[in-house]
């Protein structure tokens, strides 16, 4: 090739890939903007597309948007009618007498039930579980005594330790006729869904399904990093647990992580609202299992028959306590959980406790935590001291400065990791799930949240929670000011892409 036509032939596929680049550029860039989301994800976003070429654009495609499957969207939209006809039903359930409760309950009852449609129900009994082992052994208990159905729901399931015990409970609960159903993230529990422990379980009769399927393939049609994050037990449509637990035994979990051990809790639930939890359970699952038991004839027919075969049915009260489910993620209400948040924190007179692992909050959370300071509200906020993400550490700390400077509490817990997620508020009622304080809680993953409204359930916790500030260290303005330039770039540089964490 004479040098002339090649030094045209360069310049013109130059020209073609800076063109291309910049149409990338520019298009996605107006994409992002014209989608209208919360102005920190929006920013995040136009820097990785605007500062990366070509790997940018690829990278976005990839996770910028909350995009499910075309096969669970179709899912979603077929069973939706099922969905709202199940809701309305939970309308005929025990009222609650809201006139006894905390005059802050009520318009937050009434807010939690217009987003996620499902209302508080009286004649709860809650048991709080704050020892991992205490949790477990509470769960092969109930397998043990099950009479009909197992219903388990996690975002990791490993074995090891006293989860081996789970699996031979349910191995058993199987060969005496107890239909057992595990739903399991994709992601999460991945080594064990590929298993011979699995494979050996499913060989009996236990059935075990991955939610969200993730691999290199279903990326190009579906964002693999939306994740259920959920964390359920239902024995017998009679009692169920959720919390921040994952089904893994803490002392076999994580070892080399230099965290400490992990810090979880559950509640144990008997009660009406135990069918709100069945109902989100088998929600789940039909949305990713094979569902051919369940073609369509008529609402009312479909719902007994998922009734019958799922165990869903009214429970009659147990206890005294008022407490209401809020499940959130894509396809649901989107920005559900983020609001009651919100409203849970303007709600505050006199004291808010939180704690969490992972803590990145957008900017009207922070300025809900602030403005609460500022009120003299007691704010404080608990979260471990190691954390197993350093990106997660560094994007946390870099609000640390102005959260103290408003009077906010940052409470370091130095005994293991806190994995538990729990709100207190004015010692009047709490919110305990699996929901973190960050933009993945609130925006991409499958969640679930109870919302209790009872003193006295709310002051056990505070009392778990004052445990944990025993065992943290108060962080002081002085100490975050004496953080060097290079300490507080590392952290601003997190917090730059912490709304994509």
């Amino acid at each position: 090739m004479a040098p002339d036509s090649a030094h045209w032939s360069y310049h013109l596929i130059s020209t073609i890939i800076l063109i291309a680049d910049l149409t990338i550029r520019v298009g996605l860039s107006i994409r992002v903007i014209m989608r209208r989301r919360p102005y920190p994800i929006t920013l995040a976003w136009l820097v990785v597309i605007l500062l990366v070429p070509f790997g940018g654009g690829f990278i976005y495609l990839l996770l910028g948007e909350n995009r499910l499957s075309d096969k669970r969207t179709a899912r979603i939209l077929s069973s939706n009618a099922h969905y709202q006809h199940w809701l309305q039903t939970l309308h005929g359930r025990p009222p609650v007498q809201w006139q006894q409760l905390s005059p802050g309950c009520g318009p937050l009852q009434q807010q939690a039930e217009a987003l996620a449609g499902i209302p508080a129900l009286a004649g709860n009994a809650l048991e709080l579980i704050d020892r991992p082992e205490d949790i477990i052994r509470a769960i092969i208990d109930d397998i043990e005594t099950a009479r009909s159905t197992c219903h388990l729901q996690f975002y990791i399931w490993e074995p090891g330790g006293m989860v081996d015990e789970v699996m031979a409970g349910l191995v058993r609960a199987t060969r005496r006729g107890v239909r057992c159903r595990l739903l399991l993230d994709a992601i999460g529990s991945r080594d064990f869904l590929r298993s011979r422990q699995a494979a050996g379980m499913r060989k009996v009769g236990v059935r075990i399904q991955e939610s969200l399927p993730a691999g290199i393939f279903s990326a190009l049609f579906a964002r693999v990093d939306i994740r259920n994050h959920r964390k359920l037990v239902v024995i017998d449509g009679r009692i169920a647990y959720t919390g921040s637990q994952n089904m893994v035994d803490p002392q076999a979990f994580k070892q080399d992580a230099g965290v400490g051990r992990w810090i979880d809790l559950m509640v144990r639930i008997r009660g009406p609202v135990v069918e709100t939890l069945a109902g989100t359970f088998v929600n789940d699952w039909i949305l990713d299992a094979d569902i051919r038991h369940f073609r369509p004839k008529s609402v009312r027919e479909d719902i007994d028959t998922v009734r019958r075969i799922a165990d869903i049915h009214p429970s009659p009260p147990t206890g005294d306590i008022a407490v209401q489910l809020v499940p959130s993620g894509p396809g649901l209400s989107q920005d559900a959980i983020h609001s009651l948040l919100l409203t849970t924190i303007y709600a505050a007179r006199r004291e808010l406790v939180l704690t969490t692992p992972y803590f990145i909050p957008d900017e009207p959370l922070l300025v809900a935590l602030k403005a609460a300071a500022q009120r003299g509200v007691n704010v404080r906020i608990i979260v471990p001291s190691k954390n197993d993400s350093l990106l997660v550490e560094y994007a946390s700390r870099a609000r640390f400065e102005e959260l103290v400077e408003a009077g906010v509490a940052i409470l370091q817990f130095t005994d293991g990791l806190l994995h538990a997620k729990t709100i207190t508020v004015d010692r009047d009622f709490a919110l305990v799930g699996s929901v973190n304080l960050d933009m993945r809680s609130f925006w991409l993953n499958f969640e679930s949240t109870l919302f209790i409204y009872n003193t006295a359930f709310t002051r056990r916790l505070r009392t778990l929670q004052q445990q944990y500030e025993d065992q943290s260290l108060p962080l002081d303005r002085s100490t975050l000011t004496q953080r060097s330039r290079i300490e507080r770039f590392k952290e601003n540089l997190a917090l730059l892409i912490g709304p994509l964490l």
